[in-house]
């Protein structure tokens, strides 16, 4: 069907639209070649519809130079072929006397071969630049695809008197909004996941009395947990790395972040079972699946308190330390009162 109906397209559409498709699926097939998708046959592939370009080129220059010497085929001296045969074999009748000088016929004028072939050219040249452009274009709006889920409003949150008194406070409703970025899978490493829910609470750290503020904002997906907290305590990241040699973290490391000190320890969760139909307590306390912490000081000079970026998933697995710092690097400049 689709040959037929290109058969029915004037010469100087039909062929410059061959020449551009061609053009086009041969030179991106040879670019997914050299890329690796494809190996040789696709370098094949790529090649055969650039030989069928240069054929048909070689066809359109020879029209053009037969059209400019005066004798050059067209639809209408096919025609004119194909009725001159029968023709020839019938005797001459003499002309009718109103026929004998007959009236000159106007000349039809001919369409701009020129013209079709640009319009031709340039239409589809559009079009094979949209399928082009088409896979940029769908990452770039991905990009910018709002998260799914949003934070909970926090304007009407009542916050313990600890953080009015601690200069530079943010909120768990504050980590929350600069937690839950439209980019935040994708730092993941897990660019087709939406976050299932976002949760921002302003806590304080236990055993001080609440008076010390520790907010923390937590982001679900289906494959990872992120949550994000402040400490605004005097422990700096110097003795907080000396306080674990005595704890249970394992693999710790060393880094900065933002000229800031940090360290990358990893440490199991939690499991806290709790049965609210029956009236009882719940199950005892269990382990949880191992989480990958990064622990970055408020300021550069060290002088007390941390964010914490914490990680993990229901699988025990996590993603490496350089997540956790792009992650770091991306989140801490947007909070309002890093």
């Amino acid at each position: 069907m689709l040959g037929f109906l290109l058969r029915l397209l004037p010469f100087w559409v039909r062929e410059p639209l061959f020449i551009v498709v061609g053009a086009v699926f041969g030179v991106r097939i040879l670019y997914l070649a050299a890329a690796g998708d494809g190996g040789w046959a696709a370098a094949g592939i790529g090649m055969v519809f650039l030989i069928f370009t240069a054929v048909r080129v070689h066809t359109v220059v020879r029209a053009l130079r037969a059209r400019r010497s005066g004798g050059g085929p067209s639809d209408a001296d096919a025609d004119a072929d194909a009725v001159a045969a029968p023709d020839a074999a019938v005797p001459p009748r003499a002309p009718a006397p109103a026929a004998l000088h007959p009236a000159p016929a106007v000349r039809e004028k001919e369409p701009n071969a020129w013209g079709q072939a640009f319009a031709a050219v340039a239409v589809f040249a559009a079009l094979g630049a949209a399928v082009w452009l088409a896979p940029h274009l769908s990452s770039a709006e991905a990009d910018s695809t709002p998260p799914a889920v949003s934070c909970p409003r926090g304007a009407d949150e009542e916050v313990p008197s600890a953080y009015p008194k601690t200069p530079a406070a943010v909120t768990g409703g504050e980590l929350c909004e600069a937690l839950n970025r439209p980019d935040l899978a994708q730092l993941l490493r897990t660019p087709g996941e939406t976050a299932t829910s976002a949760s921002g609470t302003s806590n304080t750290a236990p055993l001080t009395d609440e008076k010390v503020a520790q907010p923390e904002a937590e982001v679900r997906f289906d494959t990872y947990t992120v949550n994000f907290s402040a400490t605004y305590n005097k422990l700096s990241i110097a003795q907080y790395v000396d306080l674990m040699k005595f704890g249970e973290e394992t693999d710790v490391r060393r880094v900065t972040v933002l000229g800031r000190p940090a360290v990358l320890a990893s440490d199991h969760t939690m499991r806290i079972e709790i049965d609210l139909g029956s009236g009882a307590s719940g199950g005892p306390v269990e382990q949880g699946p191992l989480a990958r912490t990064l622990s970055v000081a408020l300021d550069s000079g060290d002088r007390g308190g941390y964010y914490d970026i914490t990680v993990w998933s229901t699988s025990g697995a996590f993603p490496d330390d350089g997540v956790l710092l792009d992650l770091a690097e991306k989140v801490l400049p947007t909070l309002p009162r890093s």
